[in-house]
């Protein structure tokens, strides 16, 4: 190997353990963190899918949203309170939840 091989080698290796030294410093702390986001939003996508499937209620009365500790949060209206807790029921077993808090209200305008 050529001195410059070498020397590149070294540089990409200098810089490799310097982005993993800022990686494993920075970790999953905010929610601003890609992979963060993306395992909440996976985990929001995989219960709007539950319920949409399952056709509890629509999707657009029941609000799903899941921060960075795997805590869902449900909210909005549901016909029946046999929906309220079918939606919840639905969330809990989904994987990498880790619990699920309810604020869906009984709609009373039908």
């Amino acid at each position: 190997m050529t001195t410059r091989t070498i020397l590149a080698f070294a540089i990409t290796a200098a810089m490799g353990a310097s982005i993993t030294a800022v990686s494993a410093a920075d970790g999953d702390s905010d929610r601003a963190h890609p992979k963060e986001f993306v395992s909440d939003s996976a985990i929001t996508t995989k219960i709007k899918t539950k319920l949409a499937t399952d056709h509890i209620t629509s999707l657009g009365r029941i609000h799903v949203d899941t921060d960075k500790d795997g805590v869902v949060w449900l909210s909005g209206t549901a016909r029946t309170q046999e929906a309220i807790n079918n939606a919840v029921a639905m969330a809990k077993a989904t994987e990498n939840v880790r619990a699920v808090q309810s604020d869906i209200r009984l709609r009373t305008d039908d």
